[in-house]
């Protein structure tokens, strides 16, 4: 398999001296080069950031999410995912990636985990994907993305998925 490099541009920016302080101390944090993660952060705008407001999201801390999870019933969190939850992601990745296919999603699902700082796997062997999601968000969490990701994969993508989860983790399978 041969990897061809991603064409890049050079460009000149004025950054704000104690902006640019912030961003070379963070990038030494994460033992990165500044122009690694300069490239981080504007990809990240251009995939998630510039889209978030405009699609209806708003960050919420976790600590509130595994409370309003926590209280609701399985049978409301069901309920919830069927009746609005697999419309609402469809829209949003919709309207965020322009289509909907199998490789759209997929790109779409790993950048709103990565966006809400959930870890994500994603392996591929042959045609098999196998995705392990971990959260600590709470069994009513893995109950909602489990039977929202089940309709759009069903549904949209016409793919039968295999899941398991519990408190803090979840993960499905299936085949290209």
């Amino acid at each position: 398999m041969v990897l061809t490099a991603k064409k890049t541009d050079t460009m000149t920016f004025r950054i704000d001296e104690d902006v640019l302080n912030k961003l070379r101390t963070e990038s030494e944090h994460r033992e990165t080069s500044l122009n690694t993660f300069v490239n981080q952060i504007f990809k990240r705008y251009v995939e998630w950031d510039m889209f978030e407001s405009k699609v209806g999201m708003v960050p919420i801390a976790k600590p509130i999410i595994v409370e309003l999870f926590g209280k609701m019933t399985k049978e409301e969190i069901n309920d919830m995912a069927n009746r609005i939850g697999k419309n609402v992601v469809h829209d949003i990745a919709l309207f965020m990636k322009g289509d909907i296919d199998l490789n759209s999603f997929i790109s779409w699902f790993e950048a709103r985990m990565k966006a809400s700082s959930i870890e994500i796997n994603h392996n591929i062997k042959g045609s098999n994907h196998t995705f392990i999601i971990k959260h600590d968000l709470g069994e009513n969490w893995s109950l909602y993305h489990k039977t929202v990701l089940d309709l759009i994969f069903r549904e949209v993508l016409d793919k039968k998925v295999d899941f398991d989860f519990n408190t803090g983790m979840i993960s499905f399978r299936f085949t290209d």
